[in-house]
């Protein structure tokens, strides 16, 4: 059989049961030495001890200082390309770009950005390379450094879809297209520097659009399947690949969840209203950097036809009579209530800026998903948290715990994610994929540059808008 992704994670979760990995941390740093670290900002440095200095729980300053800095550290490939920078981003223990990851990844340096040329050429890299990318496949959700190798990942390499060379991997994910569109807009907002935004990223944002158009699936089923030999349901499209049946109602289908693993039903919820919101920041982004407002108007058009969509078909009501926003439905009256801790998720609608933190509507599903009406909320001696089917069941993933503490205001919610997330380590001074509510010595995933960046991202919000929470004892 092909080893699929969870049996390479599984190997972190053995890894993780070694007494090295169990031992009491000395706070010694985790960084490379500074002659092997990928990529050094001195913006990112400051940064770093700056906001250091505001943290007085000791374990919590050392898991900030080895996890913000960890994409820089460890992920970055630099080069050049036409004479211009290309950053190439790998996710940290697999060696592919993710486009979803690579931008998460990058994002708690945007605010800095400004104040490092050499920084800026990262995110103008990355933004040149996601845009060569989505023109070789807007299909793919991960790349290969070179662009004309095939892939080398061994849960790939007999996958039934129409594999082209440059791409890791090629499942169909919505949120795959949205996260460059957030970068983009990010980084025009924080520097108005127009140099990015050239022909060969229009053309991708066009692909982007027409991909989205294609699997409304007005017109049939579109171009898109994908089958994977496995011994587990969620790595392939059911139907001989094409997914479960939709009806045309204006939403976009998914293949695949953030996860990774196949949707149930095909309109899947948090991304496309995710899809909505990062349509609009592209639309920003070709009109006031591009000057392109064909394309502009043509993303502005869909994100509203989407939108009103997701009004008459996103939304479902649980037994207890609560209005919620569905998981996932089909366009014939069937939905699906759960949340799984990739994001976008429905709890991490706010964090996204798809909803306003106070909508009732969505404080009702944050509620939800934060509660046993969801079958992937855990609760055990070392914490509760949402999981998911990618890893399994009593699996919390600390990255729900972060975006929890980023879509609150509430102080004894932030303490509580922060004390569980400092203590769920195992030692190691990183976040993980996920650990086990039961034993939080049992883990997956030793280098997860998202979920360290994401905490970095947490600790730093605090320290501009919550302070006085990093200076207290947990």
């Amino acid at each position: 059989m092909t080893p699929t992704r969870r049996h390479f994670l599984a190997g972190s979760a053995a890894l993780a049961a070694t007494p090295a990995f169990a031992a009491a941390p000395d706070f010694a740093s985790k960084r490379p030495a500074p002659a092997d670290r990928r990529f050094t900002s001195p913006a990112v440095e400051r940064e770093l001890a700056r906001v250091s200095k505001q943290i007085a729980d000791p374990k919590l300053r050392w898991m900030f200082v080895n996890c913000y800095p960890n994409t820089l550290d460890t992920t970055v490939k630099m080069g050049n390309v036409d004479g211009r920078p290309d950053a190439f981003v790998i996710t940290g223990d697999i060696n592919a770009l993710w486009l979803r990851d690579s931008s998460a990844q990058v994002t708690p340096y945007l605010h800095l950005v400004k104040d490092d040329p050499k920084l800026g050429e990262l995110f103008r890299g990355l933004i040149a390379r996601q845009a060569r990318s989505i023109l070789i496949d807007p299909y793919a959700n991960a790349f290969m450094q070179d662009p004309s190798a095939k892939t080398d990942l061994s849960w790939s390499l007999k996958d039934q879809t129409e594999m082209k060379p440059g791409v890791a991997e090629r499942k169909w994910e919505i949120d795959s297209l949205c996260y460059p569109m957030r970068l983009a807009h990010g980084y025009w907002q924080a520097t108005r520097d127009p140099r990015p935004f050239d022909g060969t990223w229009a053309a991708a944002a066009r692909a982007s659009v027409r991909t989205f158009r294609e699997q409304q699936r007005k017109d049939g089923r579109g171009p898109y399947s994908f089958l994977r030999t496995s011994n587990r349901n969620t790595e392939m499209m059911p139907l001989e690949g094409w997914g479960n049946p939709v009806r045309p109602v204006g939403l976009i289908v998914s293949g695949f969840r953030p996860s990774d693993d196949a949707c149930q039903y095909p309109f899947l919820i948090p991304s496309n209203l995710f899809a909505v919101t990062a349509l609009r920041e592209m639309a920003r982004v070709a009109s006031e950097a591009a000057h392109d407002d064909a394309l502009a108007s043509d993303a502005t058009a869909l994100a509203a036809e989407v939108e009103a969509a997701l009004k008459q078909w996103g939304t479902m009501r649980l037994r207890d009579g609560r209005e919620v926003w569905a998981f996932e439905v089909d366009g014939f009256g069937n939905a699906l209530f759960m949340d799984d801790a990739n994001v976008p998720s429905l709890s991490g609608l706010s964090y996204l800026g798809c909803v306003a933190p106070n909508d009732a509507l969505w404080r009702r599903t944050e509620a939800a998903a934060w509660s046993e009406a969801n079958p992937y909320f855990f609760r055990g001696p070392a914490g509760e948290g949402i999981g998911g089917p990618h890893v399994g069941l009593g699996q919390i993933w600390p990255m729900s715990l972060i975006v929890r503490a980023l879509s609150t205001t509430d102080a004894a919610t932030i303490r509580t994610c922060l004390k569980t997330l400092r203590d769920t380590d195992a030692g190691t001074g990183f976040m993980h994929e996920t650990f086990d509510m039961n034993d939080p010595t049992k883990w997956t995933r030793h280098w997860f540059a998202w979920a360290n960046g994401l905490f970095g991202e947490l600790i730093v919000r605090l320290a501009r808008t919550n302070p006085a929470i990093l200076k207290e004892a947990l």
